[in-house]
């Protein structure tokens, strides 16, 4: 029986629907709440970038992969992405989305 990756955590946070609910509710006043909905932003794309990057690894070792190492790669991915959008040494990505928005050049 094989058991298949329930990938609903992670593809849950990954809809971009979601952030869009969520911007769509922030008030241009509301700094926290920007900065916030930016970072998520961010880390959604440091996570799809993880993934392209993962697929030029070659997967034909001397052991096969199982479906929860797979699965575990998925998870790590995903915390990776956003420990790597948080603080001050994230890529950079919310802080633009950031000053865009309160310059009044993107609207929510």
């Amino acid at each position: 029986m094989e058991i298949l990756p329930n990938n609903n955590i992670i593809d849950n946070y990954k809809d971009i629907s979601k952030i869009q609910e969520k911007a769509a509710t922030v008030n241009k006043d509301d700094d926290k709440k920007l900065m916030e909905v930016c970072k998520e932003f961010e880390s959604i794309f440091i996570y799809m970038m993880l993934k392209e990057m993962r697929k030029t690894v070659p997967e034909d070792g001397l052991i096969e992969k199982s479906q929860g190492t797979r699965i575990f790669e998925e998870m790590y991915m995903d915390e990776l992405s956003k420990e790597m959008s948080k603080g001050d040494n994230s890529l950079g990505i919310a802080k633009m989305l950031y000053d865009q928005f309160k310059n009044g050049r993107v609207k929510l």
